[in-house]
């Protein structure tokens, strides 16, 4: 029994955070990214560094939140195959399969390496050809899988509420 209360805390647990995420990226896609797209180059990129800057500085609840996340859904995985059948289980699977591909593996691959290279940049010392070229080498590929991600987030998300109405 003790077991079932763990799997079922971690599936909680996991469906929480992980909609925290599909909230958080989805509201920089309909939100923070339209807004900033409004501002010149160096505007711009000072406002994406300033809100990337919190995050890189480790923003306690959001390093918790954001790496709780993948931890609840391996978790929840690893719980989940080891207690469940049939269609719990290829919830079990697929919730937490979908979140790390679709979500985390893009965004280590692609979102955080287009931050930290923006990061990098000294927007004061630098002309407009150069400020706009920068953006355009960082602003629609990281839209475009911030759109990638949003959606697998959310239907994670859904999956991990339809486990949890199936325990």
């Amino acid at each position: 029994m003790s077991g079932e209360i763990t799997f079922q805390t971690v599936a909680i647990v996991a469906t929480f955070l992980c909609s925290l995420i599909a909230g958080f990226l989805f509201a920089f896609a309909t939100i923070v990214m339209p807004g900033i797209a409004k501002l010149n180059d160096r505007e711009f990129i000072r406002a994406f560094q300033a809100i990337d800057g919190v995050i890189q500085n480790n923003q306690p609840l959001f390093v918790a939140v954001w790496l709780g996340s993948i931890l609840a859904a391996i978790a929840s995985a690893g719980l989940g195959f080891d207690r469940l059948t049939g269609t719990p289980r290829l919830l079990s699977m697929a919730a937490p399969a979908i979140y790390l591909f679709g979500v985390q593996l893009s965004t280590f691959t692609i979102n955080v390496p287009l931050n930290n290279a923006l990061q990098k940049l000294n927007v004061d010392v630098m002309d407009t050809t150069s400020l706009k070229a920068a953006r355009r080498g960082f602003e629609p590929s990281w839209n475009r899988w911030n759109w990638v991600r949003t959606p697998f987030a959310g239907f994670a998300s859904v999956l991990f509420a339809v486990l949890l109405f199936q325990l």
